[in-house]
């Protein structure tokens, strides 16, 4: 009981901040220089949990202030530091909560299976190609026997591509901004039609059946 009212009490105050202060934040990140890269990575962190602004947004402003590199290394630090928190609050903090709330996605034991079997593939699979929602997969595999440091190898790699054009995107906006949408717009076509394909596929697959 502690330990979920410390977590709970610790998640409120941190989304609470972000929230409330979301637009100091953002002016503190457009300054640039070493604060600017820390106050960046704690927001990142926060819309993990809740997103008080949109990460394609937040991932593109970060790119924009501090260029591709570095953009894409303080956007992934922060967004993997939101993420293994999450993780382990699922695991240790509120883990009756969490368990109630998959009960809502009844088709997620499918995903439990064959997380089981290949724990690395199919988390990776799952960043690459949203097919379920980021926090459900953090709370899937927060609940799950999935050893901690497989989910962050494998969600870490997940992550690079969409954060390394969104950092790019982010970079260019200012000198070419609609080669910086068409970047972005294409790489999330492409992610639909893989989505399609696979949706497509496993419908087929279960009317053969």
């Amino acid at each position: 009981m502690y330990k979920r009212i410390l977590s709970i009490s610790l998640l409120v105050i941190v989304i609470a901040f972000g929230f409330l202060q979301k637009d100091e934040l953002i002016l503190l990140i457009k300054e640039g220089g070493i604060l600017s890269i820390l106050i960046s990575m704690l927001f990142v962190a926060i819309c993990v949990f809740f997103p008080v602004i949109p990460f394609p947004v937040l991932a593109g402003v970060i790119g924009g202030v501090f260029g591709t590199t570095q953009g894409v290394f303080v956007s992934l630090t922060g967004a993997m530091a939101g993420t293994m928190s999450f993780f382990f609050l699922s695991r240790y903090g509120f883990r009756d909560y969490a368990q109630s709330k998959l009960m809502k996605y009844p088709k997620i034991q499918e995903y439990e299976e064959f997380l089981n079997r290949n724990s690395f593939v199919a988390i990776l699979t799952c960043r690459l190609i949203p097919i379920i929602p980021a926090p459900v997969v953090n709370i899937i595999c927060g609940l799950s026997k999935v050893n901690w440091l497989t989910f962050f190898t494998s969600t870490t790699v997940g992550k690079i591509p969409n954060i390394l054009i969104l950092s790019y995107a982010g970079a260019s906006f200012t000198n070419n901004k609609l080669f910086s949408f068409g970047l972005y717009g294409s790489y999330i076509l492409v992610i639909f039609i893989i989505y399609f394909i696979v949706i497509y596929r496993k419908m087929a697959k279960e009317t053969v059946d």
